[in-house]
This record gives C-alpha cells, sequence and structure tokens, in this order.
C-alpha cells in the first residue's frame, strides 16, 4: 500500500505536469465537445471533416486513420454516418483505382461554416487567461513535447 502511494501522491514534477496537461485538455475538450452537443452535432465527426479540409478537402482513409489516431478498419466505421448524411463522399482514387479518397461534400463544408467560428471562438475565450507572450511559448514548449 505505501509503495503504491509513492505513484500516486509523491508525483515527481514530470508527472505532475503531464497531469496537469491532461487535465487542462479534457476541460478544453470538454468545451468544444459541449458545444458540439448543443448544436446537436458530434465533435469527433466535425475533427474528422476538420482534418480533410486541412488536408485540402481529400484524403486518403488511411492517411485520416492516421491523422485522428484510429486503425485502418475503424475508419471506415467512422466515415459511413458522415457519408449519410452526406458530409463527405468516397470515391477511387483517380491515379490508382484499387484506393479510396474521401472528400468533404458542399454541404460538409457549409456546416463548418455555419459552427465552427463560434466554436473556435468558445475555445478562444478559455484561452484568453494566458497572454500573448504566454501562447506562443506554450505553443513552442506543446510541439516540442510532439516532436520528442
Amino acid at each position: 500500500m505505501k509503495e503504491l502511494q509513492e505513484y500516486v501522491l509523491d508525483l515527481p514534477l514530470h508527472t505532475q505536469t503531464f497531469f496537469a496537461l491532461v487535465e487542462t485538455t479534457a476541460n478544453l475538450v470538454d468545451v468544444s465537445e459541449r458545444y458540439w452537443q448543443s448544436k446537436g452535432l458530434n465533435g469527433a465527426r466535425i475533427r474528422i471533416l476538420v482534418e480533410i479540409m486541412k488536408d485540402g478537402g481529400t484524403i486518403l482513409p488511411s492517411m485520416l486513420a492516421k491523422k485522428i489516431g484510429v486503425t485502418k478498419p475503424n475508419i471506415s466505421l467512422l466515415l459511413t454516418p458522415l457519408e449519410n448524411d452526406g458530409l463527405i463522399q468516397r470515391a477511387s482514387h483517380p491515379k490508382d483505382g484499387r484506393k479510396t479518397v474521401i472528400s468533404i461534400t458542399s454541404e460538409g463544408q457549409s456546416l463548418l461554416l455555419r459552427y465552427l467560428p463560434d466554436n473556435r471562438h468558445r475555445v478562444a475565450e478559455k484561452m484568453k487567461v494566458l497572454e500573448e507572450k504566454e501562447l506562443k511559448q506554450l505553443l513552442v514548449l506543446l510541439n516540442k513535447l510532439r516532436l520528442t
């Protein structure tokens, strides 16, 4: 029991920092997720649409799976509701007919244009506790962690 207490209560600085980062991230994600739910939308599906747009509006399912951290078989399950709602479409790859490409539809783009600005504003409001200099410093530190 005492040995376990060391791992639960006596946390070294790097572990304290890790858990502070996890908790803060969860709180910020919750702000965004509550917004999407209030609009009758699913934040995970919105993230997929955003990732497709980041890639220019069309992406390979395998690349999308990698970007959002799911397996290749699972990406198909995630894409089906978006396709059924007319937010994305699947088509044969123009150069390799064995592959499929995912494209965001005009309806998917309209959905993002309608709701993303307010979502981004709500998240930005939470981030306003940090000054611009602090935000830039935090971004440098997070990018440093991301690259390790």
